[in-house]
């Protein structure tokens, strides 16, 4: 009996060190419970999180999108505006050229001008000079036609004598 005895006592042992067992093992059942709810609710907060993430990421792609068209656009305005300042450039230079071609030729214009007019005078005094040297002509044409005929009439006065 007292083995019976000793057997039911190592029987009872086991039986406290089973239930000691359990019972831990429950606890670390309802601790790794609650620690899945946790890690749970954790990947949840953590998707919503990852969502937003994704969302602020695609917005900001977006952006970054925009702003490289922008940055694009911003170049070919700088290089169509370089262009311009380099035609500008050329233009204003054709453009002094001109006015000092147009100076150059204004001032030979008005020396052709004074040129002329010095010639007009001339001509006109020799038109004049001329037309005097006419006149004096014409009289004595007159003269010399007036002269002949009292010639002609001296001579036939002469040869009827």
């Amino acid at each position: 009996m007292d083995r019976i005895k000793e057997k039911l006592n190592s029987l009872r042992a086991e039986a406290d060190q089973a239930i000691d067992r359990a019972e831990a093992a429950e606890k670390r059942v309802k601790d790794l419970e609650q620690e899945i709810l946790t890690k749970d609710q954790e990947i949840a907060s953590l998707s919503h999180k990852n969502s937003l993430l994704e969302g602020d990421l695609d917005k900001t792609e977006a952006k970054l999108h925009e702003a490289k068209a922008s940055h694009n656009d911003h170049e070919s305005s700088r290089t169509a505006a370089d262009d311009l300042s380099r035609k500008i450039s050329l233009l204003e230079e054709e453009l002094d050229n001109a006015e000092k071609n147009l100076r150059e030729t204004t001032e030979k214009l008005r020396q052709t001008d004074v040129k002329a007019e010095h010639f007009e005078r001339q001509v006109a005094s020799l038109e004049r000079e001329r037309d005097g040297w006419e006149q004096k002509f014409e009289e004595a044409e007159q003269k010399h036609k007036h002269t002949k005929a009292e010639l002609d009439e001296v001579v036939a006065q002469m040869e009827s004598l």
